[in-house]
């Protein structure tokens, strides 16, 4: 499937901010299944500098630097991409999930040895809760990595609610599997911390998802959202993403912009400013076939 992907977000100050610094993550990545066609980045005002490159994890980053007084800065992000659904895994042929986490252990492999940096805390995902008991039950001795994690997506999909207003960007793991609800990002987030509780590797993953409106519905420009999964290394397939918000294995329905530890390390938008005041943020999101968006 190729999509046109238009990502738009103004913050809009009580006062002029002065100065101000952003790091964006907001370019598809390419990867195996994924190819970037094109990608454009306005930004108004036009920043004094402007840096492009690729972060820790690879991905794509826009570094910004704005010195002139601004009120209003509005930030278009415009993407053409071609994403290929994954091959179907039989999770039952995946590693018994001890000997991935002995293997993860003794960084056996060049694989093994890059997966490792995802087997620990990291600011979001770091909990004193007993996550690892809820994590165990999707996995018993010997049973194959992928068919636990596969169980363990479904089991947050049934357990957590979808509740945007009882979380927010810096809300910590605990408290999410205290409350048993939150969003996408906390339910990948939940994921994560289930799998590193048993000394495997997660990471998180930052996209979009085309959504469909009702039968007989027109689509809403700007309805559309930024969407979060996890990943879990699941030898011999490698990584594979799980998406615990719609419990399904992520297809070519799924735009992947990037990956890191938790949120913070991809977060679309993420910045320091000196003035302004309080402020507000307006963010719309349209991810369209690019037949319809022809049309």
């Amino acid at each position: 499937m190729e999509y046109a992907v238009r990502h738009r977000t103004t913050s809009r100050y009580l006062q002029d901010v002065s100065y101000s610094r952003h790091v964006l993550h907001l370019a598809p990545r390419t990867t195996a299944l994924q190819a970037t066609r094109a990608f454009n980045l306005t930004v108004t005002p036009a920043p004094a500098q402007r840096v492009r490159r690729e972060d820790f994890f690879g991905n794509r980053a826009d570094w910004l630097a704005l010195d002139e007084p601004h009120a209003v800065l509005d930030i278009l992000a415009e993407s053409r991409v071609t994403v290929n659904a994954p091959p179907a895994h039989d999770a039952a042929a995946s590693e018994d999930w001890s000997k991935v986490r002995e293997r993860l252990e003794d960084a056996i492999g060049p694989d093994a040895s890059d997966a490792v940096q995802f087997q620990f805390d990291s600011s979001l995902t770091v909990f004193t809760s007993d996550i690892a008991t809820y994590a165990s039950k999707s996995f018993a001795p010997s049973r194959p990595l992928l068919a636990g994690a596969v169980e363990l997506m479904a089991r947050i999909h049934a357990d957590f609610r979808y509740d945007s207003t009882v979380t927010d960007v810096s809300t910590p793991v605990d408290r999410v599997f205290e409350i048993r609800a939150g969003v996408c990002q906390d339910f990948a987030h939940m994921g994560i911390g289930a799998m590193r509780s048993l000394g495997l590797a997660a990471r998180y993953v930052s996209g979009y998802l085309l959504t469909r409106p009702p039968p007989g519905k027109q689509r809403l420009v700007g309805a559309d959202a930024s969407h979060a999964w996890f990943s879990v290394w699941a030898p011999p397939f490698g990584w594979v993403d799980l998406d615990p918000t719609n419990n399904l294995i992520p297809g070519d329905e799924h735009v992947t912009l990037g990956w890191g530890r938790d949120y913070g390390d991809v977060a679309p938008i993420h910045g320091v400013v000196t003035g302004g005041g309080g402020h507000v943020i307006e963010v719309g999101v349209d991810v369209m076939p690019v037949e319809t968006a022809r049309e």
